[in-house]
């Protein structure tokens, strides 16, 4: 049934809005690349598989960096996978930021250092960044700064403007050198702890809600995180919006922190598998560590279609993962 937000709209408002062409443009370029692998199975069948696999989410997985954030709706889809992936190792162990970008890496072998160092950044502050975190730390601060990237390189750039004395209606147009991973405070720089005047600060911010083209987070949210202070940095201000029950759920990715670490479905169907497997229930049922083991092998999302080209692209690639997380040991 069409909902009627589909209806009120022009067709071609409709699948600029959904990234309609995005997909059809990506499934086409794998049926061009597969069309002999594809042609046993026939194009309808091709087609229906794909765009299921859109809907559920594991479109994603194992794809390259560009694709993976090429719409809001691929980057829900990679916070929901890598959440679901890896959630068991939250539930005992804290990581560094390397070692979580390594996971990142399990499912997009290309994904940049610089948005895990970012995510990290938001959890350490002024910490050195080989310092451990939780699971639940990273996993909200990275929400912020994967989804939102575009719009945080802005609100950088309009920080970075405040502090200079500048005028805040001025346009900004943030360059590759002016983002936050650059203008990083120091405790050497008094008026970047000092921070800025939060009314001040949200007024900008509310002129680059209206006119950002990327995602941002819901305006009335940020001036609830605006206005329960007077001044604030620009790495508080991330921290807030991290920590936000409503700005999660307006982002629809990730559940509520208490229910990080549960999932139904999951569990039943990692349960069904492993009952499929002769000897291992047995064995896992008989010792205390049962509940962990598990744990120790995060499960993969399936996807009903996943082109022989990426499953021979991950293969090729599992190599270089492995030397990263042996270096980060060392």
């Amino acid at each position: 049934m069409l909902s009627p937000e589909r209806l009120a709209l022009p067709d071609y408002e409709y699948l600029a809005q959904r990234h309609v062409l995005t997909y059809m443009e990506d499934a086409v370029c794998q049926l061009l690349e597969n069309k002999e692998d594809i042609s046993q199975y026939g194009i309808a069948r091709f087609f229906t598989e794909y765009f299921n696999s859109v809907c559920q989410g594991t479109h994603i997985l194992f794809r390259e960096f560009s694709f993976i954030q090429a719409t809001p709706h691929n980057r829900a889809s990679f916070l929901r996978a890598f959440w679901r992936c890896f959630r068991t190792v939250g539930k005992n162990d804290l990581l560094t930021m390397r070692e979580y970008h390594c996971l990142l890496q399990l499912l997009c072998p290309d994904f940049p250092l610089e948005l895990t160092q970012k995510a990290a950044r938001i959890v350490l502050m002024d910490d050195a960044m080989d310092c451990l975190m939780s699971f639940s730390d990273f996993l909200f601060a990275f929400q912020i700064q994967f989804y939102y990237s575009e719009f945080l390189e802005s609100v950088a750039a309009i920080y970075q403007d405040l502090l200079s004395g500048k005028n805040p209606n001025t346009v900004i147009v943030p360059t590759s050198s002016s983002g936050q991973h650059r203008q990083r405070p120091t405790s050497g720089e008094a008026s970047m702890l000092e921070g800025v005047e939060a009314p001040l600060f949200y007024q900008c911010l509310e002129n680059l809600c209206d006119r950002h083209k990327y995602s941002c987070p819901p305006p009335a949210l940020v001036k609830e995180v605006l206005s329960n202070v007077q001044r604030l940095t620009f790495y508080g201000f991330l921290v807030a919006l991290s920590k936000h029950h409503g700005i999660n759920q307006a982002l629809g990715a990730l559940p509520d922190k208490g229910d990080l670490m549960h999932d139904p479905a999951l569990d039943e169907e990692l349960e069904r598998l492993l009952a499929q497997i002769p000897g291992l229930v047995n064995s896992v049922t008989a010792g205390p560590e049962a509940s962990c083991l598990p744990a120790r092998t995060p499960p993969r999302v399936g996807s009903p279609w996943r082109p022989l080209h990426h499953a021979r692209k991950v293969d090729a690639e599992s190599d270089g993962s492995t030397e990263e997380t042996d270096e980060s040991e060392t």
